[in-house]
């Protein structure tokens, strides 16, 4: 019931706003393999949020160094996901390019992945961030493999023709972290300790590409 002494100013409860969620789906690049957890990408992406004022979750990470993109999918069924997020980042391929897997069947599975990603979201598209596969070739590793690089380099290449365009195709944003992986040829300090995986410095020039987009989503 509403009161009727008009000196008594009405008191309005604040609703709790809870914080925003976010769910990372990869391999090893997005647990930050070989660099401290805070140093991978979904945890800077994270803080470069936070610093704008987005009160963000830390991350759930499905992810496992050398996952395919039919384990990503298997694990994720296991999880049983049946929370929506409020983003979602997608990054998986480059184990299924080591292991020479088929460039057909990568497209399927990665279509299923991305529309899992949807769901995650909520349906909401706009709130889907696919990053592109480095090219691991141009690491220290890379280049002692025994393998040519310039034809990982092509491989690569071929893979993220396709996750671009499905991405794309589905309304989905796009992220080519690809020409700046292969900068690690020349600047070791995008490499972490390991001689294969990004540091915590390369993981930053993701984070930042990602961040005014996930802004403009969540806006």
């Amino acid at each position: 019931m509403l009161s009727t002494d008009q000196t008594t100013p009405a008191i309005t409860t604040p609703a709790h706003k809870e914080k925003l969620s976010y769910l990372a789906l990869g391999d090893s690049y997005t647990i930050g393999e070989a660099v401290a957890p805070q140093e991978s990408f979904p945890f800077q992406l994270q803080d470069l949020l936070s610093a704008k004022n987005l009160d963000v979750s830390s991350p759930r990470i499905i992810a496992t160094t050398g996952w395919t993109t039919d384990e990503l999918q298997s694990a994720i069924k296991q999880a049983d996901i049946q929370k929506k997020y409020d983003f979602v980042t997608l990054l998986i391929g480059v184990n299924n390019q080591y292991r020479g897997y088929p460039i057909e069947r990568y497209k399927e599975e990665f279509s299923a992945l991305l529309q899992n990603a949807i769901v995650f979201a909520s349906g909401r598209k706009d709130r889907v961030f696919v990053v592109s596969i480095p090219d691991w070739g141009s690491t220290p590793f890379g280049k002692g493999s025994g393998k040519d690089i310039n034809t990982i380099a092509k491989e690569i290449d071929a893979f993220n023709a396709v996750n671009q365009t499905i991405a794309l195709a589905a309304g989905v944003s796009y992220t080519d972290i690809t020409p700046a992986s292969r900068n690690a040829a020349t600047d070791l300090g995008l490499v972490a300790k390991d001689g294969l995986h990004p540091s915590g410095k390369m993981y930053a020039s993701w984070a930042d590409e990602l961040s005014p987009k996930v802004l403009k989503a969540l806006d």
